[in-house]
Parts: structure tokens; sequence; C-alpha cells
């Protein structure tokens, strides 16, 4: 999660403190948002130490699965 936390940070010019309560936010809303396999796959990229190469991916997914939920609403 550092590494994700350093990139949010430098990316909209926050301390890291600031940055760290964002990440947090964002990751619990979204697991607590996703449906469980992409909930496990934010989990997952966060622990291992890997969320900033893995986050693309993963917000990839779940923009497929926002506009599929769009759609059925639609």
């Amino acid at each position: 999660m550092d590494e994700l936390v350093k990139l949010v940070a430098a990316k909209a010019g926050l301390p890291e403190a600031q940055a760290r309560t964002a990440v947090t936010t964002v990751l619990d809303f979204l697991k607590q948002k996703l449906p469980a396999p992409l909930a496990g796959q934010v989990e997952a990229a966060v622990s291992g130490g890997a969320a900033a190469n893995v986050a693309g991916n993963v917000l990839k997914g779940v923009s497929a699965a926002m506009d599929q939920m769009k759609t059925k609403k639609g």
C-alpha cells in the first residue's frame, strides 16, 4: 500500500498522511461495493506490495463492472 500512497501523494500533491487517508478510503469503498472476486484482487494487490502495478488492471475491472451495472439499470 505504501507504493500506492506515494504515487497518490506525488500525483495529487498531497502530504503522505492525507494520501494514505484517501487511498484507505477508496480501497475500503471498493472492497464494499465490488463483487467478491474483484474485492479480493484489490486486497491482494494492496497487501502484496504490488498495488501500483496491479491497480490499473483492477481499476479496468472496476470500470467494466460499473459499465455492466449501468447497462442493467438503464
